[in-house]
């Protein structure tokens, strides 16, 4: 019923930059948090830019200043623009939102992910 979809994932250039995207769908009633985290080999997932339920804007140590997280509220999607980047950005980027869907006309809570898209910094 509910459905995170990440883009903007690909292979750039150590320095260069990308921008993600997740849109939210389906029977959403409201977001209470929405944000990136990532993934790389062999560590674990860890934040990297999200918004929480109390409006303020966090960012992981690593790419503060580098990264900035946006938010689109009438579509549902935030972005994360990446500049930058560096080696050991590399990582699937997973999009999480806490929200309330309607489910069957009872509104339920939950967390959802996204499938997570790939970035890779590489020369």
């Amino acid at each position: 019923q509910v459905q995170l979809v990440e883009s903007g994932g690909g292979l750039v250039q150590p320095g260069g930059s990308l921008r993600l995207s997740c849109a939210a769908s389906g029977s959403i009633l409201s977001i209470n948090a929405m944000g990136w985290y990532r993934q790389a080999p062999g560590k674990e997932r860890e934040l990297v830019a999200g918004l929480t339920s109390g409006g303020r804007t966090n960012y992981g140590d690593s790419v503060k200043g580098r990264f900035t997280f946006s938010r689109d509220n009438a579509k549902n999607t935030v972005y994360l623009q990446m500049n930058s980047l560096k080696p050991e950005d590399t990582a699937v980027y997973y999009c999480n939102a806490d929200l309330v869907y309607n489910d069957y006309g009872v509104p339920r809570g939950m967390d959802y992910w996204g499938k997570g898209t790939l970035v890779t910094v590489s020369s």
